[in-house]
């Protein structure tokens, strides 16, 4: 499934073979939570250069459902979309709705957002609904803790991962889910702690999954702290698969984890930040760009605010380094004006130019690792 090409001190270009496609690493997941990215359409992730996306399990067993998404034929089908999904397994979900949630040992009960109903969601329900989503990477049903709960209550959440990380695995071989050649990743918990981190990753590589994801990180607590765990999680995830970040981040954040040798990263800021009118725009040529020379630097980009006064008479393109849809077609005081007089097209287009800004940015890693410097 994961093949390691070439390695810059920690930092790692692979290749991931999944059912629908290879996947380049290290690579970028837009977030398609309801099985679309926000005012995109397959077409359009596509022409940006996306080779995978992420979609959510709790939202899709909510709409259109277990018996909806089977008869559908699976996501790729209904979204007319031919190359590898992610689906989280919804235990984030369940984290961030916790009001309305009771979890046990066994799963979790909650309430739906949507229309009230009673539901329960088990590692093995899970299992199946990802199974009938068709995703290429499933990931395992977890307790996420807050960033800042206690000590005892990380604990628990890493604990109960582990058990449910057994009964998903058990899941996808009682039950011949992978025969479509699906991938199960464990989610390695344990907060800010080192010590549960390490029992986490321990426990989850004897089960023995196809790859392993960092999660429970960027729910509140410092960057600093982020950086220390992947950093010491590093050396000790398995060398010849997969390392994915759940969830992070800004763009020197992802350049942080790469150089520590994180493979896959998620995060739904371009797409929710484009819909504010905060842009993504490259402060260097990125053809020029060596994300490894100094790490901390986040200069090598700003984020612009268009709807800012000063944008009303610029007539220059969005980022003059950029190469997407928005920046050849679009000047500054058109998409401004377009957020003023609350036009949907302001939205597509920002998004456009920030789903790309990050396509990018890992498109060069990848040639800066191989050792393209420009």
């Amino acid at each position: 499934m994961f093949e390691l090409l070439k390695t810059n001190g920690r930092a790692r270009r692979g290749r991931l073979t999944l059912p629908h496609g290879v996947v380049e690493t290290p690579v970028f997941l837009p977030i398609a939570t309801k099985g679309a990215v926000k005012t995109l359409s397959s077409t359009d992730v596509e022409s940006l250069g996306a080779q995978i996306i992420l979609s959510n399990t709790y939202h899709l067993l909510l709409r259109p459902g277990f018996e909806g998404i089977k008869k559908l034929s699976g996501l790729h089908k209904l979204m007319n979309w031919n190359k590898p999904i992610l689906t989280d397994s919804g235990g984030y979900q369940v984290f961030s709705l916790s009001k309305l949630n009771k979890t046990t040992e066994d799963g979790v009960v909650f309430q739906s957002h949507i229309d009230g109903s009673r539901l329960s969601m088990t590692p093995e329900s899970s299992m199946e609904m990802q199974a009938a989503i068709g995703s290429d990477i499933r990931m395992q049903f977890d307790d996420v803790a807050e960033g800042g709960a206690t000590r005892e209550r990380h604990e628990e959440a890493m604990e109960r991962s582990l058990w449910w990380a057994k009964r998903c695995k058990g899941q996808m071989s009682n039950y011949s889910m992978s025969n479509d050649g699906g991938k199960l990743f464990g989610i390695v918990q344990g907060g800010i702690y080192e010590d549960l981190r390490e029992r986490s990753v321990r426990g989850l590589v004897d089960i023995d999954f196809d790859g392993y994801a960092i999660g429970g990180l960027s729910v509140g607590e410092p960057r600093a702290d982020a950086y220390r765990i992947v950093e010491f999680l590093s050396d000790k995830m398995p060398a010849d698969k997969p390392r994915y970040f759940m969830g992070g981040g800004m763009p020197e954040e992802i350049v942080h984890y790469v150089r520590n040798g994180v493979d896959m990263f998620d995060c739904v800021l371009p797409t929710r930040n484009a819909r504010h009118g905060t842009l993504f725009v490259w402060n260097t040529d990125p053809e020029k760009w060596d994300p490894f020379e100094d790490v901390e630097r986040d200069d090598f980009y700003e984020q612009m605010h268009i709807t800012n006064e000063k944008f009303a008479f610029d007539e220059s393109p969005i980022d003059p380094y950029c190469d997407c849809e928005t920046c050849q077609t679009t000047s500054r005081a058109y998409l401004r004006h377009l957020f003023q007089v609350g036009e949907i097209l302001a939205l597509r287009l920002s998004t456009i130019h920030n789903v790309r800004f990050y396509i990018r940015m890992m498109e060069r890693i990848r040639e800066v690792i191989e050792g393209v410097r420009g």
